[in-house]
């Protein structure tokens, strides 16, 4: 069975981006941009792990988001990503299980979300 991968992104082609990539290297994607209660999300979604924009567009940042699902749910595996690389030194970041810096090559991404994933089986 795949595992599914919720990805919070107030930018459309960067969740097409994401979705594509990850449904190619046989992911099951679902999409958010981050205006939905991310729990209930959570709750309809029952996803694996979350891939999530720390600056979305609304006032609730991805920071938030995090600390509302670990204020839930401290198991299920977060990445926090960002083009910002300062962001992975703000303490509200220190939840997340990995930080990704944005990029067109979703290498890193991917390999990320493999390490995640092989923590969460030991």
């Amino acid at each position: 069975m795949s595992k599914k991968i919720l990805v919070v992104d107030d930018e459309s082609h960067i969740r097409s981006l994401y979705q594509e990539e990850l449904q190619a290297a046989g992911y099951e994607v679902a999409l958010s941009d981050g205006r939905e209660a991310i729990m209930q999300l959570i709750e309809r979604e029952k996803p694996n792990i979350v891939v999530l924009d720390i600056k979305l567009g609304g006032t609730v940042t991805g920071l938030d988001l995090l600390q509302t699902i670990r204020g839930t749910n401290t198991t299920l595996p977060v990445i926090l990503s960002s083009a910002f690389e300062s962001f992975q030194n703000d303490l509200k970041a220190i939840a997340a299980d990995a930080y990704c810096v944005k990029s067109i090559d979703l290498t890193n991404l991917k390999e990320t979300i493999l390490s995640v994933l092989a923590k969460e089986k030991s």
